[in-house]
């Protein structure tokens, strides 16, 4: 089967979603003019750098507004803090995603306290075992350029702190994700955590 997303009838966009998975979710917390929180998840999120140490996010324009909360915080302060979403805050997750008027605070929402960051101004996520402390580096907008596509913003974030809870840091100063399990996206209302965990000896040096 071959598919071509713009000639193909009847293509669904969302298939992308189940064929790129799992995704690590993305729990973006921002404050907006006001100083009032925001938290959202985001399935379009990775790491794309180490060092610099670099995170990014995507949203696409929802239909009642300009831009989504999320972005036009991040845009205004340059900044943002990226929340490790896991299997335990599964429910807190999903109820942060719920559309809400500009300036109701997904935390009281979702039954989430907060927890001060040190260099920026928008609280973490205290329950999360893993917070990235973020500047935005750069806000790339994707175009759309055919119909039935929406506006995308990329947001890149420089994480400049980083907190872990304790008890998922072994002894080796690692941090233990099995034990965080963290939550990941599939796709339609599919969600994933890890499941079996191997290592496989690393050809890196043998491949230079």
């Amino acid at each position: 089967m071959f598919l071509d997303p713009l000639h193909t009838p009847g293509f669904k966009r969302t298939l992308f979603n189940a064929i790129v998975a799992p995704r690590p979710i993305g729990w973006i917390s921002t404050l907006d003019a006001e100083g009032r929180a925001n938290l959202a998840p985001f399935s379009q999120f990775n790491l794309v750098s180490t060092a610099p140490p670099v995170v990014m996010f995507s949203c696409n324009t929802p239909d009642d507004r300009p831009e989504k909360d999320t972005l036009a915080n991040a845009r205004r302060n340059g900044e943002f803090v990226a929340n490790l979403a896991t299997w335990e805050l599964r429910e807190a997750v999903n109820l942060s995603s719920t559309p809400c008027p500009p300036g109701e605070d997904e935390f009281v929402l979702a039954g989430l306290a907060k927890a001060d960051a040190v260099y920026v101004r928008a609280p973490r996520v205290a329950a999360s075992p893993a917070s990235l402390e973020c500047r935005v580096m750069r806000i790339i907008e994707l175009p759309a350029e055919h119909p039935g596509e929406t506006v995308s913003h990329v947001v890149f974030g420089r994480v400049v702190g980083v907190h872990l809870d304790d008890a998922h840091v072994t002894p080796e100063g690692r941090f233990d994700t099995a034990r965080a399990r963290p939550l990941t996206r599939l796709g339609g209302l599919q969600y994933a955590t890890p499941g079996e965990i191997f290592e496989l000896p690393s050809h890196f040096a043998r491949a230079r």
